[in-house]
């Protein structure tokens, strides 16, 4: 309805209110009563109304012509082009018809009004349609941008995924490894639960889970490590059973617990929390660490995976904090629910 009311009426209405226009004015001037004259007159002119779809049309193909220049030009010759183009065309037919079928011929002042009255309006015309379809081109050069940066992000998260797998098995094989010298029964479970942790990983990572979820996940691959350490770790884990269905994205807190269980030393003790508040999980992981200090790069890349993560999946929503002294190693994260 829109693009019939746009292609076939406007432009037939907007000439009605030019040529109105004209003959108002033209009243006003000399006193012709134009209503006055034979029907006849009055009728050959009202077929001047056609002309408004060679109107729009013209200014449409010289719009289109500008829109598709490379380099576009200076405005004020693009407009004084429209102008003339407008004017040639105005006084090549509107005014012979005004001059036959005026009772007095067609005077100066006829000129002036009938080249002035319809460049005015058909430029009006031009400059409000340029700039819908200046603002139109813009709209979509901004949301094929934004496309082109969402696409960019979902890709770096498929990349971060990938290298997560392969982090996480490198990891969880560790264990299975050193049960298969104790017990081949042990290990075989493991092997078990493993499987379901991997199944649980098939998830999409761009997709939100419930916390209750995650936080199970988590306590299932606590139970795996558990299973393969020193039974003198102390390890302490408070959930707060307000944490359930609130939705977050997964695997954002296995890292920090991965790191915990990896370098747990010294003392020999884990401390994991997790806690709503006000609207926010926060998640705590530290852990005691060899008194004799090990060599190691600042953060795996399971840690700069997490942080990367973290600022694709919840940017300005998100707070990390770690801490490393000589006998303890923690880390705080915030996320906003």
């Amino acid at each position: 309805m829109e693009q019939f009311w746009r292609k076939y009426i406007f432009p037939v209405l907007y000439a009605f209110v030019i040529y109105v226009s004209m003959r108002l004015i033209n009243a006003v001037l000399t006193g012709f009563r134009f209503w006055e004259r034979p029907l006849l007159e009055t009728t050959i002119e009202c077929l001047l109304l056609s002309t408004g779809y060679i109107y729009a049309w013209m200014l449409n193909y010289l719009l289109q012509y500008y829109q598709q220049q490379p380099k576009p030009g200076p405005v004020i010759r693009e407009y004084l082009v429209v102008s003339a183009v407008i004017i040639v065309f105005t006084d090549g037919i509107i005014l012979p018809i005004q001059h036959f079928t005026g009772e007095r011929g067609c005077q100066l002042y006829d000129v002036i009004n009938l080249t002035l009255i319809p460049t005015l309006f058909y430029l009006l015309y031009y400059v409000i349609k340029r700039a819908n379809a200046s603002l139109r081109k813009s709209y979509e050069q901004q949301l094929l941008l934004e496309k082109i940066s969402n696409d960019q992000l979902q890709t770096e998260l498929r990349f971060l995924k990938a290298q997560f797998h392969p982090h996480f098995l490198f990891n969880a094989l560790n264990t299975v490894y050193f049960q298969m010298d104790e017990s081949v029964g042990t290990a075989k479970h493991t092997v078990e639960k493993l499987s379901e942790l991997l199944r649980y990983q098939l998830y999409d990572h761009q997709q939100t889970v419930a916390v209750g979820k995650e936080l199970q996940y988590l306590q299932s691959y606590i139970d795996l490590q558990r299973s393969r350490m020193n039974e003198h770790l102390r390890l302490t884990l408070e959930i707060d059973h307000q944490l359930n269905k609130q939705s977050v994205y997964p695997l954002l807190l296995l890292p920090l617990v991965e790191n915990a269980f990896k370098y747990a030393g010294g003392e020999y003790w884990i401390n994991i929390s997790a806690n709503l508040q006000s609207g926010w999980l926060v998640f705590h992981v530290s852990n005691a660490i060899p008194l004799i200090e090990m060599k190691q790069k600042k953060g795996g890349i399971g840690l700069e995976n997490l942080r990367r993560r973290l600022a694709l999946l919840y940017p300005g929503k998100h707070e990390l904090a770690i801490c490393n002294s000589r006998e303890h190693y923690s880390a705080d994260l915030k996320i906003a629910l």
